[in-house]
């Protein structure tokens, strides 16, 4: 069969046509992908959920302090001056020796009474006093009945020196369960009695903050409350 040649360029016409159909949708297809082949859908819903509880921080317990056992000891104070010296150094050894007590340890003490060279004198005699402890000084009035062959005296002040260390034993005989004790006091401190008190916080084996006052008679007793 012979073709003519006019049907020969329609049959290659519609060929070319035909590829090219072929050749477009393929390419929509190579640009296109499935959505069932979407790796974000299926690893969102293969992740793993945690619902274990978040842990909470405990509170450490802390170490007791040791409760005194034995009484604040007592000051071994020396420099006594003879039973045959003269009655102001006597008495002035007396008023140091007392005050070293009152505070709880030996230091260096002066006391200082103008007019005190007098007291041998017969009479009462009324004179005003400095003590000095430690580097710290408060006043008080020395009273002296002098006689002929005796005097007696009495020194009264309204401030007394006490050291730290003493007032923290105060506190540990009063709370037993205390891990920590600050006081808001110097190494050495003076006080009136008429004051409020040493303010100290007690930090207990629970971890909590509990205040204080320690209150210092004339004598150095220490009383310790809840503030």
């Amino acid at each position: 069969m012979k073709l003519s040649r006019d049907r020969v360029r329609f049959g290659l016409a519609v060929f070319g046509l035909s590829a090219l159909a072929v050749f477009l949708l393929s390419a929509c297809s190579d640009s296109k992908p499935s959505a069932g082949s979407s790796p974000s859908a299926s690893a969102s819903s293969s992740a793993p959920s945690s619902s274990a509880p978040i842990p909470t921080a405990s509170t450490p317990s802390l170490t007791p302090l040791p409760t005194p056992s034995q009484p604040w000891p007592t000051p071994k104070v020396t420099g006594a001056p003879a039973d045959d010296a003269p009655l102001a150094s006597r008495i002035t050894f007396a008023i140091s020796k007392q005050a070293q007590i009152a505070a709880g340890k030996a230091a260096t003490t002066t006391v200082k009474c103008p007019g005190i060279d007098k007291v041998e004198t017969a009479g009462q005699h009324e004179l005003t006093c400095t003590v000095t402890y430690a580097g710290k000084s408060y006043s008080g009035t020395l009273t002296v009945d002098a006689k002929q062959y005796s005097a007696s005296y009495k020194f009264t002040s309204d401030s007394v020196a006490i050291v730290r260390a003493k007032v923290v034993d105060a506190v540990l005989r009063t709370v037993t369960d205390a891990a920590k004790v600050t006081c808001t006091m110097d190494d050495v401190a003076v006080v009136k009695h008429s004051d409020a008190g040493i303010a100290c916080d007690v930090t207990t084996t629970a971890n909590a903050v509990q205040p204080y006052k320690a209150q210092v008679s004339g004598n150095g007793q220490v009383l310790v409350a809840k503030a």
